[in-house]
């Protein structure tokens, strides 16, 4: 690998032309990636609400529809805005009650059941279903949602997942930026306290924003991502490569001090040296994140393979951009040289070394609660429920709410076969399920009193294409809710009673399906998660013993993260439950492998078993300790400043994680080597068990053991 660290700094200069030329194109293919806002779009195809929402869209052309609230209009107006709304591009067709009949005709004369529930009374305020002709979260259907806003002065209130995923795009368009500021500006903080110059922050953030840059740029080979992985993809990012540099530089400086006046051969050893361990501690991180490809809701897939492909250029770049940056301005670095503002933690093995069966105690004592609360946290999975009060969307649904007390909007896809008498049936039978308020159908529409004649064809075109009938459902119950599950499980049986082929489709059940499948997502990701990084850890340490303990540790730290919500009764994301465990689990454990490998060490040179442990707590906290610091401040900043609750509830989550994986690895880990040290000696490759007089275990020495660049494993 020194050929390679020689080739790097010998065409340093051309390197970073290279690199930065390369910003051109990658910037160019991220500002066309697409960004999908739609959740629910993540979702397998194969499952039956999915196919619903194709058949819908290729037998009615219908992809979205919103259900909206307008008020303080009259008739005549509403009349004029559905004309304009109707010109609004891609607006398939618009619902209210002066469609269903002219409105000279009195409302009374549609069936009660319609007339009560598209108007209400007290407040004048009307119900409109405005379809299009593109999916939910279409680049057309967003436009469109925008545009007919515009058409009044918030008289005309958008609900429905399409206006909520617009409503999502505009927060994130506006921030998604703001938040790299944050995650790049605290980060700089941190290291300008605790590295020796105020130049590495320039330099570490410039060479690992490129590398961000080439990342988000590959995204365009995959046509779109989620913006949840838009949101997290550059400051998760950032906290997770950041050790990279860390260990580059304290490498560099090690060497300096070998081949003095020989700046350029002490960093093609640094390089060296960086490549060699860098390489084996990504390996991890890359599987943690690569274990979110097995879950079957696709948005792990997403966030996934972007978040590996960061970790690969993340190691590319700290062997190539940064050292060459860092030789060029190489005089800068000596002129913003300062002293490093970093705990020592002198004696801290020593203390947990000779207090250890406290530390066990409280392992044994907390595993139980963290692993049931952990278990056991309030989920949430509707979005628009966690969004600020004062977005258009989320005012519709309170008006929905408030005004007409409806929730969720199901659509029902039967067989236009299914005759009338059969498809009435039907329909009184879902209007006697609790909670639906209004089950509005062709039949419907029709009632015993109004002649088939006398409804518009545009009408019967809308709600029956001569293959499939569309039945509209309005429900009291909010989306994600136990209720609507519950109501939607008695639809479906309902439905299924008079079409087998019948289908249920919408939000809500959508959102039914999500809850089904991300619960076993939760279980797979986990699991696959364990396996792989338990499998890395046992070859690179080459013991069967180890990697028990090392997971068993940071997978003890986890269930104190995701322990804590529980017990404060925070409403997590449903995504957080899935993710956050193989993300703490593939960036943390770097800092339980370092630890091991100080302690390996010590023991293969002899030292005896307290002895040992103590100077690799010592050796290991400073580096371990940067390195959850830097990848506290990448997210923390985020969390408190994102107005999306799950882009917050992630970072904040991953932010706490980075800490308790720290204190658990300072703690607990050297705990379970003092128990277990003789089991670790017998099946690990490396160590050397002494007992006895031959047994150099003296406190002195661990006292004055220096920590040396080259023994950093991060």
């Amino acid at each position: 690998m020194i050929k390679f660290g020689k080739w790097v700094v010998k065409f340093r200069i051309p390197i970073i032309v290279l690199s930065f030329l390369l910003l051109i194109p990658t910037g160019i293919c991220y500002l066309n990636t697409r960004i999908n806002y739609d959740i629910l779009s993540y979702l397998p195809e194969d499952i039956e609400t999915m196919k619903g929402q194709d058949i819908l869209l290729e037998e009615f052309g219908t992809g979205a529809f919103s259900v909206s609230v307008i008020q303080g209009m009259e008739d005549k107006d509403i009349v004029t805005l559905e004309g304009q709304i109707k010109e609004v591009a891609h607006v398939k067709d618009v619902i209210w009650y002066g469609s269903l009949a002219d409105i000279s005709v009195p409302m009374e004369f549609l069936p009660e059941k319609i007339s009560e529930e598209l108007k209400n009374a007290d407040s004048g305020s009307q119900l409109m279903i405005i379809t299009f002709d593109t999916s939910m979260s279409a680049d057309e259907t967003l436009d469109a949602i925008e545009e007919i806003r515009g058409l009044t002065d918030k008289q005309c209130l958008l609900s429905g997942m399409s206006a909520v995923v617009a409503d999502i795009k505009n927060i994130c368009n506006s921030e998604v930026l703001i938040y790299v500021a944050i995650a790049a500006g605290l980060s700089a903080l941190i290291l300008a306290v605790t590295m020796d110059s105020f130049m590495i922050p320039v330099i570490f953030l410039l060479s690992i924003g490129m590398a961000i840059i080439y990342n988000l740029g590959t995204n365009f080979v995959a046509g779109e991502i989620s913006f949840v992985t838009q949101a997290l993809a550059a400051v998760l990012q950032l906290a997770v490569t950041m050790d990279y540099s860390i260990f580059l530089w304290h490498s560099y400086q090690e060497n300096q001090g070998r081949y003095p006046g020989d700046k350029k051969r002490a960093m093609a050893h640094a390089i060296s040296q960086t490549l060699s361990s860098v390489v084996g501690s990504s390996i991890t991180t890359i599987a943690g994140f690569l274990a979110m490809c097995f879950m079957t809701f696709t948005l792990g897939k997403d966030l996934g393979i972007v978040m590996a492909k960061g970790v690969v250029f993340g190691v590319i770049g700290c062997v190539t951009i940064l050292p060459s940056m860092i030789l060029v301005f190489d005089k800068a670095f000596e002129k913003t040289r300062h002293r490093a503002l970093m705990p020592k933690f002198r004696g801290t093995g020593e203390f947990v070394t000779r207090h250890f069966w406290i530390f066990i105690i409280l392992f044994l004592v907390i595993v139980g609660p963290m692993y049931y609360g952990q278990s056991n946290n309030q989920v949430y999975y509707d979005l628009m429920g966690t969004l600020p009060k004062d977005l258009e969307s989320v005012m519709a649904g309170n008006a929905l709410e408030e005004e007409f007390e409806m929730g969720a909007t199901h659509v029902i896809l039967a067989s236009s076969d299914v005759s009338s008498k059969t498809a009435r049936s039907m329909e009184e039978a879902i209007r006697d399920v609790d909670g639906v308020k209004l089950c509005m159908g062709l039949d419907t529409v029709l009632g015993p009193a109004v002649p088939k004649e006398m409804v518009p064809d545009d009408i019967k075109d809308i709600l029956d294409n001569g293959t499939y009938q569309m039945i509209y459902v309005m429900s009291e119950y909010k989306t994600g809710s136990d209720e609507v599950n519950a109501q939607c499980d008695a639809i479906r049986a309902i439905i299924k009673q008079y079409d087998d082929t019948a289908m249920l489709i919408g939000e809500a059940p959508c959102t039914q399906d999500l809850i089904t499948i991300t619960d076993t997502d939760f279980k797979t990701v986990n699991a696959a998660s364990i396996i792989l990084i338990f499998i890395i850890i046992a070859l690179v340490l080459k013991s069967a013993s180890l990697p028990v303990i090392l997971v068993a540790v940071i997978e003890f730290a986890i269930f104190i993260n995701m322990g804590i919500p529980h017990y404060t009764g925070t409403v997590l994301p449903f995504i957080a439950s899935i993710v956050i465990g193989t993300i703490q689990l593939g960036a943390t454990v770097d800092y339980a492998i370092l630890t091991t490998n100080k302690y390996k060490r010590e023991r293969s040179r002899g030292a005896g078993k307290k002895d040992a442990i103590a100077r690799a707590i010592n050796g290991a906290l400073p580096s371990v300790f940067v390195s959850a610091l830097s990848f506290f401040a990448a997210t923390f900043g985020v969390g408190l400043y994102s107005s999306i609750d799950m882009i917050s509830s992630l970072c904040m989550l991953l932010a706490r994680g980075a800490v308790v994986s720290f204190v658990v690895v300072a703690l607990i880990l050297p705990a379970m080597f003092v128990v277990f040290d003789r089991l670790i000696c017998a099946t690990s490759a490396g160590f050397r068990y002494k007992t006895g007089a031959g047994a150099k275990d003296t406190a002195a020495g661990a006292k004055d053991i220096n920590v040396k660049a080259e023994e950093m494993h991060i």
